[in-house]
């Protein structure tokens, strides 16, 4: 069964694209009677506050059309910011070699964040090399794609 964010996806990937931006992600997130549902894009060159306007006028006269949403909600549209969340397999390929904090669904030795290094990416493991006071094996652990429900980059500034 197709999650909401999935179904969501299916309904303006064409529209996004067509627009020039690529569809990052989106996220649903409950507050109370509301649901929150954030849409981040992105472009070569960034994302302005117009770009932004733009799309959530474009998706939010898709929803009006299609209804995927039978409770009260707010769109957001975002740029993926310096601590760009990561959704895809894809996302972590291309990101190798920054630092990423996740969060896992299922634990792993009693944690569920985790901060490191992205090494690989291979089928549906994410190998991360870890801050060596973990003292694990080679300061290296892997996360199934599937436990992760979190995760961001972690902002890099060169001063």
């Amino acid at each position: 069964m197709a999650t909401l964010e999935q179904k969501l996806q299916e309904l303006v990937q064409d529209s996004i694209d067509a627009m020039g931006f690529e569809l990052v992600g989106i996220e649903c997130q409950r507050a109370g009677r509301f649901l929150t549902v954030r849409l981040y894009i992105d472009k070569e060159g960034g994302v302005t506050i117009d770009d932004c306007s733009d799309v959530s006028r474009q998706v939010s006269a898709i929803f009006d059309v299609e209804d995927p949403i039978a409770d009260k909600y707010n769109l957001e549209v975002s740029s993926p910011g310096l601590d760009r969340p990561l959704f895809t397999l894809a996302h972590y390929q291309r990101f190798v070699g920054r630092e990423v904090v996740i969060h896992l669904r299922i634990p792993m030795f009693d944690r569920r964040k985790w901060q490191g290094e992205i090494l690989s990416v291979e089928g549906d493991l994410i190998t991360l090399k870890l801050d060596e006071s973990l003292k694990l094996e080679n300061n290296l652990q892997s996360f199934a794609f599937g436990n992760i429900q979190k995760a961001n980059l972690i902002p890099v500034f060169n001063f």
